[in-house]
């Protein structure tokens, strides 16, 4: 490793990518523990599901108003002390959670715990892909995201070892998450930004990122329509099925497991491109139209259950190729603080893909769970195809 980070401009690169995989790392495998144990806590309190819900829908609400501003806060504090920032606030508030059981406290602890996630996501992946070296980056990004798809398993696979029934797990997730914190205290000093002083922040910023990435931005978009969104109502999906709660269940672990295994290599595949450009673009009309044909065969899943666990490891590998190829393209582009505009636009671009299958996804399921909801999915598959076939040609 140290021969290839040694010919990137960045000083310390091999220690700042060491602190953001490990901080990442640490961090969101605290925070995998936390968020279905909250869950747990709420409804064993006799809280109603639409209160659940809403809890869930408050940290998303905290990186929503965050994400447009990430590049004003990185631009005034600096991108490394806005780090140190963001991972202190998500240790302190898991340490909340644990002094107290105030409904309305936890409630306001996860809209600022959201604010600092999306603070912490658009600057760690700013950060990766200016530390990268070029001619690997698609390897760094890879090994980045599949450490973020594994902490998809590993966090509730510790909770599930830990038991519910005692505040144990509660203090391994803060120990996690501050071990995550002291991590980000190793990120090098980065040197300042060359467009601090020319590029534009806040809402013009992403206005301007949007115009220049528009395909970019939709890839985001369907990945984490896939990965995340379809990912996250995919027991319910299960159970409409007829299968049973534990393999209902199983199918999230399925879809990450598609994270952990085709990210890297993709990464990695890219690379090796001697247009790399080309061969990111490439690696997502392969995934986008490998998606597709997953997709176009769910009618078939009621009459053979057994297609939907090769068709979640597609949705989860295909979806998190897509976002990784581009992370990567948009960070061998950009640099300084247009690169935090752009990947706070892939950021929010990615998690309102979420949101929105997950919004319509348990309607469609309830509604026509064998047509309605496959139309759908097969819709945003081959929309993304066809722009990133066209964008490919052009």
């Amino acid at each position: 490793m140290q021969s290839h980070l040694s010919k990137v401009a960045v000083p310390g690169a091999r220690l700042g990518l060491f602190s953001l995989f490990g901080s990442t790392f640490f961090g969101l495998i605290g925070y995998f523990i936390l968020s279905p144990l909250l869950l747990l806590r709420l409804k064993g309190g006799d809280v109603s599901t639409t209160v659940a819900g809403l809890f869930v829908a408050v940290g998303w609400l905290g990186i929503f108003l965050m994400t447009p501003f990430a590049s004003t806060l990185s631009n005034r504090w600096g991108r490394r002390q806005s780090m140190w920032m963001a991972a202190g606030v998500l240790a302190l508030c898991a340490t909340g959670y644990a002094l107290t059981s105030a409904l309305w406290v936890w409630f306001l602890l996860n809209l600022v715990s959201g604010l600092a996630m999306a603070l912490r996501w658009v600057l760690a992946e700013a950060l990766i892909a200016e530390f990268c070296p070029p001619a690997q980056r698609g390897r760094y990004v890879g090994i980045f995201q599949t450490l973020i798809s594994a902490t998809f398993i590993i966090g509730p696979g510790a909770l599930v070892w830990l038991g519910t029934a005692q505040q144990t797990p509660m203090w391994v997730a803060i120990a996690f998450s501050v071990t995550g914190f002291a991590w980000t205290l190793f990120i090098p000093k980065v040197p300042a930004a060359a467009d601090a002083d020319t590029a534009s922040v806040g809402l013009q910023g992403l206005w301007k990122a949007l115009q220049a990435y528009p395909i970019i931005m939709l890839a985001g978009f369907v990945g984490g329509f896939f990965e995340t969104g379809v990912t996250s109502i995919l027991p319910l999906y299960g159970l409409a099925l007829g299968l049973g709660a534990s393999a209902s269940a199983m199918m999230v672990s399925i879809s990450g497991f598609g994270g952990v295994l085709l990210m890297m290599p993709a990464g990695m595949l890219a690379d090796r491109f001697a247009d790399q450009a080309n061969g990111r673009r490439a690696l997502m009309v392969l995934s986008a139209a490998v998606m597709l044909v997953a997709t176009a065969a769910l009618p078939w899943v009621a009459h053979t259950p057994w297609l939907t666990w090769p068709i979640v490891f597609v949705w989860g590998g295909a979806g998190g190729t897509l976002y990784a190829m581009a992370m990567t393209d948009i960070g061998s582009r950009e640099k300084g603080i247009t690169l935090v505009n752009s990947t706070a636009v892939l950021v929010l671009t990615y998690t309102m893909g979420g949101l929105v299958a997950s919004g319509i996804s348990g309607a469609l399921i309830d509604w026509s769970p064998g047509v309605a909801f496959p139309a759908v999915l097969v819709l945003v598959s081959v929309v993304g195809l066809a722009a990133l076939v066209r964008s490919r040609q052009g």
